[in-house]
């Protein structure tokens, strides 16, 4: 996210040439050219935490999944079982490979009305992995009976975020939106667009994200700009997700860690309904880690002074390394540096006081729950 997007290889949103004509300083993020931010990051946080913020999130895959056994091909690739979701309810689950390690973290929704192909559902997995989830996905697909596509090129995908996010999209739909219940969704048109709106977010406040067709996203994103929203960029999604405590793939997750050490238990389902061991994609290695406990364990750190640690530096006890930062920033909301780290489980509890590295300054530390904001 460091470079600006210059290259004709990257691949563009359809709200890209928007962006780009209002202010949107575009980089490479996971091979997309996406807005970094379009003035002051710091601005842009406080009006999703005050207001509604808009982000376009279109470089997340969007992947269907659709067949007479796509639930049971869901359950044997996540963590968590999707075969009983009704129509409109929507999981957070992870996608493990055979050694437990976290190849990604998903949203798995159950699609409308059973066709005469069978079930349908959603996933929204992150930008950098999609493309290795569709190899991996069609390798584990073949034993079932099940048909996958990939719609991202075909849609686009918009966050609309803050607290006054769901009153105004729900002054634009045709369906009564304000009464989905969070991780729910249905079909809407929103400023006249057709719509999947789900009550989901990254940011820690209310809102909703909406998928719609490619050619209809500047129609719709400029209704949501005329009737408040205020555009944000990456930057911004970060700090908004930093505060809220919500791991990012690439820092806080990857095949090294498993989503036991990542403080993720509630989204494994290590067995079935019935309470015997359920069969998936990593559950003998996840149900071995969970018998021998975790060697790490993620944290929330409240740093002193004005500098926050980055990814990469080390947490310290007494001078010895005992964790490591995975993500930090300095808080808008709290106007205070936070980070979020690995350390070994003995470090691991609440008021435990550590240092870290910062460029050769051992700055204090204290270990805090997450997440670091709670919206009221």
């Amino acid at each position: 996210m460091a470079s600006t997007a210059q290259s004709v290889d990257l691949l563009r949103t359809p709200l890209a040439d928007w962006h780009a004509a209002h202010g949107g300083r575009l980089v490479d993020f996971a091979g997309w050219a996406m807005p970094v931010q379009y003035g002051s990051i710091v601005e842009e946080h406080v009006a999703t935490r005050t207001g509604v913020g808009l982000f376009d999130v279109s470089h997340m895959g969007r992947l269907a999944v659709r067949g007479s056994q796509a639930g049971p091909f869901l359950d044997h690739v996540l963590t968590r079982r999707v075969t009983a979701l009704k129509p409109g309810q929507i999981r957070y689950s992870l996608v493990c490979n055979s050694a437990g390690g976290m190849l990604d973290d998903v949203l798995a929704g159950r699609v409308g009305v059973d066709s005469a192909e069978g079930p349908a559902f959603a996933l929204v997995v992150n930008a950098s992995n999609r493309e290795k989830l569709n190899t991996w996905f069609a390798e584990e697909a073949q034993h079932f009976q099940v048909s996958l596509d990939d719609q991202t090129l075909a849609t686009a995908m918009i966050a609309v975020q803050g607290p006054r996010a769901v009153a105004m999209v729900a002054q634009l739909a045709d369906t009564d939106v304000a009464a989905l219940r969070y991780y729910s969704g249905c079909e809407a048109r929103v400023a006249g667009v057709p719509c999947a709106v789900s009550r989901t977010g990254y940011t820690g406040e209310d809102g909703f994200e909406l998928t719609c067709p490619a050619q209809e996203a500047t129609a719709l994103w400029q209704a949501l700009c005329a009737a408040g929203g205020v555009a944000c960029g990456l930057a911004a999604r970060d700090t908004l997700r930093l505060e809220a405590g919500m791991p990012l793939y690439g820092h806080e997750l990857s095949e090294q860690l498993n989503p036991l050490d990542a403080g993720l238990r509630f989204a494994v389902d290590l067995c079935d309904s019935g309470g015997q061991p359920r069969s998936f994609v990593g559950g003998d290695a996840l149900r071995s880690a969970d018998s021998s406990g975790p060697q790490r364990l993620r944290v929330g750190l409240a740093i002193e002074g004005k500098r926050p640690p980055r990814e990469q530096y080390r947490v310290l006890t007494a001078g010895r390394a005992c964790g490591v930062v995975t993500s930090g920033t300095h808080s808008p909301t709290l106007g205070k540096p936070i980070a979020m780290a690995y350390v070994e489980p003995p470090y691991a509890t609440e008021g435990t006081s550590l240092t870290v590295d910062i460029r050769g300054t051992e700055t204090p530390a204290t270990v805090v729950p997450l997440p670091f904001y709670r919206r009221s």
